[in-house]
């Protein structure tokens, strides 16, 4: 770009973050950097972040499972109505779609999860859990909480957006791909890039951190029967034995990461399930084997997949079984989870103005799966953690513990971080857009 071209395209940005700030008394800037750290003002006022906390323990009080979050949906709607924020119902079952803005592109868009675990919480406290077996041991609840926290701030400054912000409450990731129904059912109609967060019990609060790149891994579940021929353990030369055959399937399954992938590649083949025989005596019939498999690469998983079903089968067969292995191959099977680069200088610009450079950290990957990996290969998307531990609070837990608990100060630093990355997002394809139109009509 020439410095001409620069200069202009500095001089539009200035003109839209003027045009941003200039109606509201509390903005005495017309730097774009401002507006994370004056949203994390506002979302950190009493007024705001105890209403934030008001939703975020009604939700605890009743989780839900995945497809059945129709009272969580039910608040969510009820805060957006009082809100005056427009919105879709249902979608994926029991989804919303809230919309911020003129309505017009760009569009962006903000992600919440909403499900819970089929956990039985062990803390006590007065907002415990009020389903038996049942917690939001992942955070949804502060997730969903912190999602509403952010459409209050953009709703009160929605005459100031150059564009659409849409917010997407999503139903069933814990297991059940809700992101993909969403998608299916037209949650992404218009959208040029999503932001999601998620809450890090590792990470202290007011610290943030991701990367670019493979962050999480993509996983499948593998179930296999493992068949031959029971008889009695006294005479196993009459029987044809599942169990021998299981056993040194489960032993082949760790050579295939050990021995075929590259050590800087991180794979993970675990088998977590083993049944059969009900007896000393007894050599059974058959045995199901079952287990999961992950990498951070798409290549990498569908090598795995295609390796583990090999495996099984012919190991099976050198110990004259026989072998079926099913992948349940609909919605729980997740691809990695990849951030785009662009929207990762993006949220690394935002975060450092919110926070400065020293609470802004990169993660490093996980080999844990999110379902948000569904909307990353319809459009570019870009997952982050914020962080909740307090020390002094003593040990809480970490997620899908049951004894899980939020540190309700990440609140306002997950709404505010929502809104600025949406405002941020839009007022820069702004200015690429301004600066497109320019150029074609020089060109003309």
């Amino acid at each position: 770009m020439g410095f001409s071209k620069w200069v202009f395209s500095f001089l539009i940005f200035q003109c839209i973050v003027v045009n941003f700030l200039q109606s509201e008394s509390t903005f005495t800037s017309n730097e774009v950097e401002e507006i994370p750290k004056y949203f994390l003002n506002q979302t950190q006022k009493a007024e705001v972040f105890y209403w934030m906390v008001g939703i975020r323990r009604k939700l605890h009080e009743n989780p839900e499972l995945g497809f059945e979050e129709f009272e969580t949906s039910r608040v969510i709607r009820e805060e957006l109505d009082k809100l005056g924020v427009k919105y879709k119902y249902p979608l994926a079952v029991t989804g919303v779609l809230g919309f911020i803005g003129t309505g017009e592109p760009p569009f962006v868009a903000l992600r919440a999860d909403m499900d819970a675990l089929p956990i039985e919480e062990m803390v006590e406290w007065e907002h415990k859990s009020k389903v038996p077996g049942k917690m939001h041991a992942c955070g949804h609840d502060a997730h969903v909480a912190m999602l509403l926290g952010a459409a209050r701030i953009l709703q009160e400054h929605r005459h100031k957006l150059q564009g659409t912000v849409v917010l997407l409450f999503q139903p069933g990731e814990e297991g059940y791909g809700g992101a993909k129904r969403m998608i299916e059912a037209g949650a992404l109609e218009n959208v040029e890039a999503i932001f999601a967060l998620h809450v890090n019990s590792g990470l202290p609060v007011g610290q943030v951190s991701s990367r670019p790149g493979p962050l999480l891994a993509g996983s499948g579940f593998f179930e296999a029967v493992i068949n031959g021929k029971g008889g009695h353990a006294a005479i196993p030369h009459h029987s044809v034995d599942p169990i021998l055959a299981a056993s040194n399937v489960i032993v082949s399954l760790q050579h295939i990461v050990s021995r075929e992938a590259d050590p800087l590649d991180s794979q993970v083949v675990t088998v977590g399930k083993f049944q059969g025989g009900g007896a000393f005596n007894v050599i059974p019939d058959s045995v199901t084997i079952g287990g999961t498999f992950r990498a951070l690469l798409k290549e990498s998983l569908s090598r795995l997949k295609q390796r583990i079903g090999e495996v099984i089968t012919s190991q099976a067969a050198v110990q004259r079984c026989t072998a079926t292995v099913d992948f349940f191959d609909g919605e729980n099977f997740y691809p990695p989870t990849i951030n785009d680069e662009n929207l990762h200088e993006l949220f690394s610009k935002v975060a450092t103005d919110m926070l400065g450079s020293r609470n802004v950290k990169e993660a490093k990957p996980l080999t844990g799966s999110e379902d948000f990996a569904f909307y990353q290969e319809v459009i570019p998307g870009y997952l982050f953690f914020v962080g909740l531990k307090n020390e002094t609070r003593g040990n809480t837990g970490s997620e899908h513990n049951p004894k899980f608990m939020v540190n309700e100060d990440v609140l306002p630093y997950g709404a505010s971080l929502h809104a600025s990355l949406a405002v941020r997002y839009l007022i820069e394809m702004g200015v690429k857009n301004l600066e497109q139109d320019r150029t074609h009509h020089d060109e003309l």
